[in-house]
């Protein structure tokens, strides 16, 4: 069993060609993407709430067995055949969080919490993994498992956010920023507090979730600059000002999306 564990660590971390920007492994993905995206709207066009749900479920499964499949990956050396947990790719970074808000969502019926969570996906999530997906440009590995592992995660983050504005299941009404946002408030402050907590439970390596530790510089492009020329509690509120100016720009989106419809079909 264990020489099956091992070659099969081994046979995922199998090595690549680090991938560039806009190359054929990122210009295959944002095609698989868009594929299932027309696909979805093609078939689904008035999904019901037990549709929609199941949805949720099925991506949020789908990225946190990717997940777990990461968490291994990097913990594990194949070389050495021996454990050390990674502690700086703790699963609840900004993009990790659409994970556990699908996966809540798609087991729980219509309500408040559904439509506060729902919200969160279709606007903050939804911003992430646009990000991502179209400038991916400290993401690419050479390991090919990990490179597949980041695609899908972002990409199922683009394609339930956009399945749930583009079919109505989320208005694009200023109440679901406000909803979106409480949402990311929570999850905002829970990463100050694991990243005030971990270390003091004696964890020794970088841990820095959300990328808003004081201790670590930020690894956002832009918002690095400003970490390191402003005191910390101003970039706090302009990382959470930016994130929710980029929330809003969806679902303005999805309202020039709405009108360019109702202008060319008269619906």
């Amino acid at each position: 069993m264990g020489t099956f564990f091992r070659d099969l660590m081994a046979l995922l971390d199998a090595d690549m060609t680090t991938p560039t920007m806009y190359g054929w492994f990122h210009l295959m993905c944002l095609g698989v993407l868009f594929a299932a995206l027309i696909l979805t709207l093609i078939f689904f066009r008035k999904p019901s709430q037990k549709v929609t749900r199941r949805v949720l479920l099925i991506c949020g499964i789908i990225m946190l067995l990717f997940e777990i499949y990461k968490q291994l990956n990097f913990s594990y050396d194949v070389v050495s055949a021996s454990w050390h947990y990674q502690w700086y790719a703790f699963p609840f970074q900004f993009c990790s969080t659409p994970m556990y808000i699908m996966l809540l969502a798609g087991l729980i019926k219509k309500g408040k919490l559904y439509n506060y969570l729902t919200a969160y996906l279709a606007t903050y999530a939804l911003l992430g993994g646009l990000l991502v997906m179209f400038y991916p440009s400290t993401v690419f590995v050479d390991t090919i498992g990990i490179n597949i592992q980041t695609m899908v995660h972002h990409g199922l983050q683009v394609y339930v956010g956009l399945f749930l504005l583009l079919r109505g299941s989320v208005s694009n009404k200023l109440l679901t920023l406000r909803r979106a946002f409480i949402v990311f408030a929570t999850l905002l402050a829970t990463a100050l507090l694991l990243n005030y907590l971990v270390p003091l439970a004696g964890v020794t390596d970088t841990f820095n979730m959300f990328f808003i530790s004081p201790k670590y510089d930020c690894g956002l492009p832009v918002l690095n600059s400003i970490q390191q020329n402003v005191p910390y509690v101003v970039f706090l509120l302009i990382y959470a000002v930016a994130f929710t100016l980029g929330a809003w720009l969806m679902l303005l989106g999805d309202k020039l999306v709405c009108m360019l419809r109702k202008k060319t079909t008269g619906k």
